[in-house]
């Protein structure tokens, strides 16, 4: 059971990578400590202020388990105006 990370801007830069696959069926928290330990301090600073989009829709609950064939997009704060 997987799921899809997609890192965009920063985040891309800090896990050095656009995409990858994670474990499905745990909630975003465990899977932002899992990407955290996998990819370094960089990309934890980055995901302590990102925002997250589960299969294109803000996520709002944490806590709530994440099913298998889902995309989680990292969006981190955007410059601009």
């Amino acid at each position: 059971m997987q799921l899809t990370v997609r890192y965009f801007a920063g985040a891309r830069a800090a896990a050095g990578r656009a995409e990858e696959t994670a474990s499905a069926g745990r909630p975003l928290d465990e899977l932002l400590e899992e990407l955290a330990a996998r990819h370094g301090e960089r990309l934890a600073v980055v995901l302590t202020a990102a925002s997250f989009l589960v299969d294109g829709v803000a996520c709002h609950d944490r806590r709530a388990p994440l099913p298998a064939g889902v995309t989680v997009d990292v969006l981190p704060p955007f410059a601009g105006g």
